[in-house]
């Protein structure tokens, strides 16, 4: 038995998540240069309690007391045509000002390396040299290094830890919404619903060769929903929304693997009170309860959302994803959600980047609030 399995206490997890987990802003391996910076946004962010010089051990107790918190896995290693999504988070964050909810760091992750089963024996032993050299050997041998691998770890041990705790996860790529969703899925899904705001479909089983990328996800997490719950119940509990760039028509998707899309101009002649009562009433028929949200902020019109890997024209507008989100958030049970792809870097235009976290920064607001159940002040 691995030390991974062998954790059961919250103390123990706590002290494993330490290695998986930097201060927010500080995840993606990188050279020195820019040290200074980078530590005085993150000491703006968390305010004046965050002392540098105490480990992020100490300040990962605090999720014994919260209930909701955000966790960046600033990843960008899946996408698959432009990356920069990796920026998503520490823009987001400088967009918040301060950290709205407790704040669990980010996933720390090597650029180079995305998901353990990718890895060669020889790669990960020396990545985990390099990366825990003060532990004992057997015990660093057990630990994931891939962006992936870690953060699915980190969700299973928060479940040990604070097993009530709602996770904002902020991307990254659209791949790191696997790690976190997965652990969600392995226990009965009868009544989990998945509402997914993208422009594409995300529904291959694999592209070319790799199993959990930007393309695959949804088509994994659809297929868990439907194993992990009862012979009878229900399909198109994956509902998607705002598709627009697909190689297949919707027929198809909704035909062959028992999903549920709301192209993006059906969506558009709808407006935004009768898309969110859709999607809603869609749900409840289903026998929904609990609702996963994941927001690729491509999804949005490119007007609004320009600023990502895949812009797409003629998408959602920001009014339409926050009135979905708010309906959802007043309807269901909100047991996670993330919101992926922002990329402000990839925009040579300043103000279309701009534009893109500010939209960013609202589906923020709007999300945390649908976690909670109570308004998000973002003033507070």
């Amino acid at each position: 038995m691995t030390y991974a399995l062998a954790v059961t206490d919250p103390a123990t997890a706590l002290d494993e998540l330490a290695c998986y987990l930097r201060p927010p802003g500080q995840g993606i391996h990188t050279v020195s240069t820019g040290k200074a910076e980078l530590l005085a946004k993150t000491r703006a962010y968390l305010g004046p309690s965050y002392d540098p010089d105490r480990p992020w051990r100490e300040h990962l107790d605090g999720v014994l007391a919260a209930e909701l918190a955000i966790l960046a896995i600033p990843s960008d290693t899946g996408a698959g045509i432009v990356r920069g999504a990796a920026r998503g988070p520490e823009a987001i964050r400088a967009a918040l000002g301060r950290a709205p909810v407790f704040d669990l760091g980010d996933v720390f992750c090597v650029p180079q390396l995305l998901d353990e089963a990718m890895l060669s024996a020889e790669q990960r032993a020396r990545t985990q040299d390099a990366l825990w050299p003060e532990l004992p050997l057997d015990r660093r041998r057990a630990l994931p290094v891939s962006p992936l691998g870690m953060a699915e770890r980190a969700r299973r041990l928060l479940e040990i830890v604070a097993p009530r705790l709602r996770v904002m996860m902020l991307g990254g790529d659209h791949t790191v919404t696997w790690p976190v969703l997965a652990p969600l899925l392995e226990r009965p899904t009868d009544e989990l619903g998945i509402v997914h705001f993208d422009a594409h479909t995300d529904l291959l089983p694999e592209r070319l060769g790799v199993t959990y990328c930007f393309a695959t996800w949804a088509y994994h997490a659809n297929a868990a929903l439907i194993a992990n719950a009862s012979p009878d119940a229900p399909r198109e509990r994956l509902i998607q929304i705002g598709i627009r760039a697909s190689a297949r028509p919707r027929a198809h998707w909704e035909r062959t693997l028992g999903v549920r899309q709301i192209w993006a101009d059906e969506a558009r002649s709808l407006g935004c009170d009768a898309l969110a009562e859709l999607v809603v009433e869609h749900l409840r028929e289903r026998g929904v309860t609990r609702v996963y949200i994941s927001n690729d902020i491509d999804g949005t019109d490119a007007r609004f959302a320009a600023a990502c890997g895949t812009p797409e024209p003629d998408g959602l507008s920001p009014e339409q994803v926050r009135a979905v989100i708010a309906a959802v958030g007043r309807s269901f049970d909100v047991v996670g959600a993330d919101l992926v792809e922002l990329a402000p870097g990839l925009s040579l235009d300043a103000k279309v980047a701009q534009t893109t976290v500010e939209t960013a920064l609202q589906y923020t607001y709007e999300t945390l609030t649908a976690l909670r159940g109570t308004f998000v002040d973002p003033r507070e």
